[in-house]
């Protein structure tokens, strides 16, 4: 990680769960780091987690990743305060549980999980390039995505959240070639976690007592492939808690 010391981290999704372990923790490795949130007020909270001098290096940027508007006004306003970004963790998610697929009056529902897991990824993974790529920089992008994302869960209400992170698996492979094609030394790595203890844990996944990973078990996973040597690309790294079945 001492390559990244002192270089600009941006992580969507900061508020809480994954994003905030590991805003926390690339904070503490040396990074500075923005919390793309919409609720800024998490981010200062997690400031008063870290000592003065370490919370110094973490900042809070308002940011809906569902809304282009959103995206592109943050990333606008962090080039011009912090320089461009060298490395992006994409953790924004989003799962409404006991709502079906297959149950009426439920369309806002699919589009705000489309919307927050698959097409707000792209777009932050688009800007985070472009900036990366105009500067030169041989940065890294990190998509959180899910086991769900490589195989359906037998649960009930999970509508189309496995779909979302099935698209995040295939555009992870689509941004490695174009990235390939563009002679780019910009990583892109998608980390799949099993059932993981944050807010949108299934009801009836914590009702069944099943396996969980914590979120800093997923953080230990981001600090190794972000400290691969340069020539080393993780393209996917799948993390379970033990005995899971799925």
């Amino acid at each position: 990680m001492e390559r990244w010391i002192g270089r600009l981290a941006l992580v969507t999704g900061a508020s809480s769960g994954i994003g905030a372990a590991t805003a926390k923790a690339l904070t503490k490795a040396g990074m500075i780091t923005v919390g793309l949130v919409r609720r800024t007020e998490r981010i200062y909270q997690l400031k008063q987690e870290l000592p003065n001098d370490v919370a110094n290096r973490l900042h809070a940027m308002q940011c809906d990743v569902t809304k282009e508007e959103d995206i592109l006004f943050s990333f606008r306003q962090i080039e011009d305060r912090f320089g461009s970004p060298y490395v992006l963790i994409n953790c924004a998610g989003f799962s409404r549980n006991a709502i079906r697929l297959l149950q009426p009056n439920n369309t806002q529902v699919l589009r705000d999980v489309i919307d927050t897991n698959l097409l707000g990824l792209a777009l932050c993974s688009r800007e985070a390039y472009l900036s990366m790529k105009k500067r030169s920089i041989d940065g890294h992008i990190v998509h959180i995505n899910s086991i769900a994302g490589h195989k359906v869960p037998p649960f009930n209400t999970v509508n189309i959240y496995p779909a979302s992170k099935y698209g995040v698996t295939a555009l992870t492979e689509t941004m490695r070639h174009e990235m390939r094609l563009d002679d780019s030394k910009v990583k892109v790595t998608s980390i799949s976690p099993g059932l993981v203890r944050t807010e949108m844990t299934p009801e009836e996944a914590l009702n069944c007592k099943l396996p969980m990973l914590e979120p800093e078990d997923i953080v230990e996973g981001i600090i190794f492939v972000l400290g691969t040597r340069p020539e080393v690309q993780v393209h996917e790294m799948i993390i379970k808690p033990l005995g899971e079945k799925c």
